[in-house]
């Protein structure tokens, strides 16, 4: 949900449920775009590292020069699309995520 602080979201955390976190809309909307290509809505999903690395060919350069803070974003992002139901873990190790079949 973005808020009326200037261009900010709040995200919420899957391990802290109730508790959210205002972060930069741009940055939270490329990233979670990027997230949202590369999962496959199937088994057995995507490793946190794997997610990280297939990302950063879909980022802008602007907002994530070199992959700048890509790995924090991307988890951050994980964490909250786990919390609003739009991705899922998987029981593996290591874990494994993948889109929702909502």
């Amino acid at each position: 949900m973005t808020t009326n602080k200037g261009d900010r979201i709040e995200l919420e955390n899957i391990n802290h449920p109730g508790k959210t976190t205002l972060a930069d809309a741009a940055m939270y909307a490329a990233m979670k775009r990027a997230v949202l290509n590369v999962l496959p809505a199937v088994s057995p999903g995507l490793t946190a590292d794997e997610l990280g690395q297939a990302v950063l060919a879909h980022l802008s350069q602007k907002l994530y020069p070199n992959g700048a803070k890509a790995g924090w974003w991307a988890k951050a992002v994980q964490l909250d699309l786990e919390a609003k139901g739009i991705i899922v873990r998987e029981k593996t190790r290591p874990l494994r995520l993948r889109k929702s079949q909502r």
